[in-house]
C-alpha cells in the first residue's frame, strides 16, 4: 500500500486537530467539514478501503466503529450523528485510508446524496 496523507497525520509529519488517540485509532477533525461537527476515524494499520479489509481485521473494523460511539459522546453529539464510509471511486472515497466520517450538530437528509 502507498502512503497517504493519513499515514503521515498518524506519524504526526503534517498537523491534524486530533480529538482522540488510542493503540489503534485516531480521530480528528476533518479540514473540509460537511457538517458543524465533522470528524475523521482511522486505523493506525493502513486498510485501502473497506472492501479490502480482511478476516483478519474483523476486530479492527468492530474497533473503529466502538470509537466512533466513543468519539460521538466526548464531541456531545447527543441528538444523533451520521457514520459515513466511502468505498471506491464510485463510492465517493478520495484517500486510499479506509476512515469513518462522523457528521453530526445538524439535521441529516436522506437520500444522502
Amino acid at each position: 500500500m502507498h502512503d497517504t496523507i493519513f499515514g503521515k497525520i498518524i506519524r504526526r509529519e503534517i498537523p491534524a486537530d486530533i480529538v482522540y488517540e488510542d493503540d489503534l485509532t485516531l480521530a480528528f477533525k476533518d479540514i473540509n467539514p460537511q457538517a458543524p461537527t465533522h470528524i475523521l476515524v482511522i486505523p493506525k494499520k493502513p486498510i485501502r478501503c473497506l472492501s479490502e479489509a480482511t478476516t483478519a481485521d474483523r476486530d479492527l473494523l468492530g474497533h473503529l466503529l466502538f470509537t466512533v460511539k466513543t468519539v460521538a459522546e466526548q464531541a456531545g453529539l447527543k441528538n444523533g450523528y451520521r457514520v459515513v464510509i466511502n468505498n471506491g471511486a464510485d463510492g465517493g472515497q478520495t484517500v486510499d485510508h479506509i476512515h469513518l466520517h462522523i457528521l453530526g450538530d445538524r439535521q441529516m437528509r436522506w437520500p444522502p446524496g
